[in-house]
């Protein structure tokens, strides 16, 4: 047998012609898929002569990500196996995990997933191979003429998004089939791959729930069955991320939503738009106020815009170009009709606001403006809508209509850099000031195919985007490629109370709407210049963000954002009238406190504080009254006994306003 002569992971190295990777890395149990010059590969695949061959460990994010997308081909096979008419769609790798569209005969159920789940655990143990096999269209369809869907991405070879390119992408179809112990296909799917070497080499999965979801993400489209599902490395792993699911669970931001009282979603109003309660407006007042405040002391400048706009300004900004499949619907505005009914004079389209931008820039162009007026900061809550996919929508972190806390500042090019700095350190300090701690920064650079504008202003941006965060001594991660195609980008990635990471706040350089709208100023020596446009976010939006803490905080807010910070409870009634004049001199101090004067007995009323999750329970009894004092109770079960009133308001008050947690 002839050798050939490549180079594995860095080394040179003689091997026979027909050796394959499974071989070359037998060694290695870790090692599931691999690189060859560059492209991710099967580790049944042929080599050459010359190849260069990198191995990907099953932990690493491309390895997890053929272990994800091949057990979700496992699934597939597990489903048609248990339920034999169900037709197929894509089976994805996503965060965490994967999943399966279905078309089946009836909805699946929880006893279904099991079922399903048992004849993976059967395919797993056979150890069968995942042999790809290239294919051509005309065969494809005679091949799998029985899978609708499927047909219908082989028609779409090559323009899908990502998840149906995980299916057909690329110039080549090819078919997986999974081989028997006796070498012979038992079952076959349609896939890019790559996949793992067998279904043996899948260490831990479990199915997690099912779905509906609309084909191919669209409303026209027929509404599926989806199946989630989860795999990883090994046991452990598994069972740790089950435990930070269960913890999820109990924070998630839904269901403390309505337990707490503070919003909802009524069907009357509308998938994705949400109303706050009282409860839930006290929280995001406060959190508003305080943001109100350390603008202002920022020198930022508050503006308003409409909710809608004449479709002509989202033509000028780009938005209809590049955005117009997340904006609602237009509406026909300003037609007149004859009496017959012919149109006298044509309406005009207009359009719900996705974005605040154009709105500033026009408020920056009302007027001439100099150099001594920058850099100019426009701050807005601005309340915008866009049409998500039902598929995505999640409460009100993920929502169709969202008040943004947008600014656009306005400067010259000698003042961004110091500006970028600034702004970060300011949007860093502002999130440590509602409880977040644990930060790193990405940054989003130049995609050259999507992208407009010269290059040295993207170096010029990028570097000071990157100096910027270098300055603020936290992890820096490096998002090649992925800037929007108008400047780079700065964004922030929080971790909450479970470690769980949150795209917080977004700094963008913006080359394109300064030169959109023809936005100048008038410089020191008299000529007309652009202003550098950055585009700040620093929630992403108030219910997002409202959101985040939710869950951050399990609903327990910090006594300063809390809708109730005190409540009273008489250990008996002869005592309501004493804590009632207490209850009276705090609020008269600006806290937020209320009088449990409810018939429920006196432990009764605790614990419905503490499910309330306020952070004070102030108890007053005889020796209380006798003394001018009350009694703490804390969210933690700890009690402090005998604080005279003046003493309990005064640390209340310094709790408040220090912003800390009890």
């Amino acid at each position: 047998m002839s050798s050939i002569s490549i180079t594995v992971d860095g080394a040179v190295r003689s091997v026979e012609a027909d050796q394959k990777p499974t071989q070359i890395f037998a060694d290695s149990k870790e090692i599931v898929v691999c690189k060859v010059n560059g492209q991710l590969k099967d580790l049944w695949t042929d080599l050459q002569d010359g190849d260069i061959v990198e191995g990907v460990s099953i932990s690493s994010p491309e390895g997890l990500a053929v272990l994800r997308h091949s057990t979700a081909h496992v699934m597939a096979q597990a489903v048609q196996q248990t339920f034999a008419q169900t037709r197929l769609g894509i089976g994805p790798p996503i965060t965490d995990g994967f999943y399966y569209d279905f078309d089946p005969a009836q909805p699946f159920t929880p006893e279904d997933l099991e079922k399903i789940e048992s004849a993976m655990r059967k395919i797993v143990k056979e150890g069968q191979r995942f042999k790809r096999r290239v294919t051509n269209e005309g065969d494809a369809l005679k091949e799998l003429a029985h899978e609708p869907y499927k047909c219908e991405l082989i028609g779409i070879k090559g323009g899908g998004n990502d998840e149906t390119n995980v299916e057909v992408g690329g110039a080549e179809l090819t078919i997986y089939d999974n081989l028997g112990r006796d070498g012979q296909p038992v079952w076959s799917d349609l896939c890019r791959g790559p996949h793992l070497p067998s279904t043996k080499h899948i260490p831990a999965f479990k199915l997690m729930r099912s779905a509906g979801a609309y084909w191919r993400g669209s409303e026209k489209n027929p509404m599926l069955q989806r199946i989630y599902g989860t795999a990883w490395p090994s046991q452990d792993e598994l069972n740790a991320y089950l435990e930070l699911l269960a913890e999820a669970e109990k924070r998630d931001h839904r269901r403390l939503g309505q337990e707490l009282d503070l919003f909802s979603f009524p069907e009357e109003i509308g998938s994705g738009l949400a109303v706050f309660h009282p409860k839930g407006g006290i929280v995001r007042r406060a959190m508003e106020n305080y943001s109100r405040k350390r603008h202002e002391e920022e020198s930022y400048e508050f503006v308003y815009s409409p909710h809608l706009t004449k479709a002509a300004l989202f033509q000028k900004s780009g938005h209809l170009d590049w955005y117009s499949e997340g904006m609602y619907p237009p509406m026909i505005m300003d037609e007149e009709l004859h009496a017959d009914g012919t149109i006298k004079r044509a309406g005009q389209q207009y359009y719900m606001k996705p974005m605040n931008c154009p709105f500033h820039n026009l408020i920056f162009q009302s007027r001439q403006r100099s150099y001594r007026e920058l850099p100019l900061r426009l701050f807005e809550f601005g309340t915008v809508y866009r049409y998500e996919k039902s598929g995505v929508l999640h409460g009100i972190t993920r929502a169709r209509g969202f008040t943004q806390d947008d600014a656009h500042i306005y400067c010259t090019k000698e003042q961004m850099p110091g500006e970028l700095d600034s702004l970060l350190t300011f949007v860093l300090n502002l999130l440590r000031d509602y409880g977040l701690q644990d930060f790193y920064l990405e940054l989003s650079t130049r995609n050259p195919e999507k992208s407009v504008g010269e290059d040295h202003d993207w170096e010029e941006a990028t570097e000071a985007l990157r100096k910027a965060a270098v300055a603020q001594k936290l992890e820096l991660v490096l998002d090649e490629g992925g800037a929007a195609f108008y400047g780079p980008k700065i964004s922030v990635q929080a971790k909450d109370a479970i470690g769980r990471t949150w795209q917080m706040s977004t700094i963008q350089v913006d080359f394109q709407l300064p030169q959109r709208f023809e936005l100048e100023f008038a410089s020191a020596d008299g000529s007309r210049q652009r202003p550098v446009m950055i585009h700040r976010a620093l929630f992403g939006s108030i219910e997002r963000f409202f959101g985040v803490l939710t869950e951050h905080y399990s609903g327990a807010f910090p006594p300063w954002l809390a809708p109730v910070q005190v409540v009273g409870i008489p250990v008996a009634d002869t005592f309501a009238d004493y804590l009632s004049g207490v209850i009276k001199e705090m609020k008269a101090s600006g806290i937020r406190a209320e009088l449990d004067d409810s018939d429920d007995r006196m432990q009764k009323k605790v614990r419905n504080a503490q499910m309330q999750k306020i952070p004070y329970m102030v108890i007053a009894g005889e020796e209380d009254m006798k003394a001018g004092a009350v009694s703490f109770r804390y969210r933690n079960g700890e009690q402090k006994n005998g604080i005279p009133v003046a003493e309990a308001i005064a640390e209340i008050k310094a709790t408040i306003a220090a912003r800390e947690q009890v």
